[in-house]
């Protein structure tokens, strides 16, 4: 009767990953949401019944896919392997950011398999292809900002120079990417977990979170050799590039952890910080649009 349940179990999870997967390939306003739903099914059923279960089910995905779509392999890749490594992580009873690295890893690793594959079978540079999107999409709104009269010459030429630097940039694009979806997936994952009686662990209050003081250094190195100035496709040039995006976003997140933990021992309403999180995010883009 238990394994009765059990290929129950599996058939209903599968069942709802080839709905999520149909749902994103033909719908594109649904999949906004359901591209991040992916890998819970996995996650579900590998953190009740173990790696080896979920790897059957991971496969049994693949082949059932691979007989509608040749998208089978890119779709595996990317959302089954990193639910069922999250799922095994929680059965193992990780810390959340334990969780949340393995998920990451697996996730950059399906990002850059799939980039791999891009340009070794379809010759196809993903970073080209944005470029050149990004450069059709300028060059619309160069067009439309001149019929009106209105052109920022400098600003262009900045937008400019963050596509052509994409080259440079992409490692860091990608682990972003994958560290960002991780999250998000996990975050979802611990929700409905939470709401079947799963057991997980979750992530801690928000004020708690704090990256190694290590980070500090890293960032003030980084701006003292950019204020250096470093020669343009130099592998220092490259490392600095890719570095920069990434200790940015560590110490906002670590800056707004502070702001979260200092209203909270002041016993203060948690309104307030929620409110300075939006306003440091929407007055960037309130001065930009104040120079136009």
């Amino acid at each position: 009767m238990e394994r009765s349940d059990h290929i129950k179990e599996g058939a209903r999870y599968l069942g709802i990953y080839l709905l999520l997967v149909f749902t994103t390939l033909f719908i594109p306003v649904i999949s906004l949401l359901s591209i991040f739903l992916l890998p819970i099914p996995f996650i579900l059923y590998t953190n009740k019944h173990g790696l080896k279960s979920g790897a059957v089910l991971g496969l049994i995905s693949f082949v059932l896919i691979f007989l509608i779509t040749p998208l089978a392999l890119p779709i595996t890749i990317s959302f089954v392997v990193g639910g069922i490594v999250i799922g095994e992580l929680y059965r193992r009873k990780k810390h959340a950011f334990g969780v949340l690295v393995g998920g990451s890893l697996s996730f950059i690793g399906a990002l850059i398999l799939n980039y791999i594959g891009s340009i070794v079978l379809l010759n196809t540079n993903p970073v080209e292809v944005i470029q050149d999107m990004f450069r059709e999409s300028l060059e619309t709104s160069e067009q439309m900002l001149s019929a009106i009269g209105q052109q920022d010459q400098q600003a262009l030429e900045l937008v400019n120079v963050f596509i052509d630097q994409l080259t440079y940039t992409a490692p860091s694009i990608l682990m972003i990417l994958g560290v960002a979806y991780a999250f998000i997936v996990q975050w979802l994952g611990s929700k409905i977990m939470k709401y079947l009686k799963h057991e997980y662990s979750p992530f801690p209050p928000f004020r708690e979170w704090q990256f190694p003081r290590a980070f500090i250094w890293y960032y003030l190195i980084t701006y003292i050799i950019l204020l250096v100035g470093v020669e343009e496709g130099t592998t220092l040039f490259i490392v600095i590039s890719n570095l920069t995006p990434i200790l940015e976003i560590v110490m906002i997140i670590q800056g707004l952890s502070f702001v979260f933990f200092f209203f909270h021992m002041k016993n203060r309403t948690r309104v307030i910080p929620i409110v300075i999180t939006i306003l440091s995010f929407l007055l960037p883009f309130c001065f930009i649009s104040s120079e136009y």
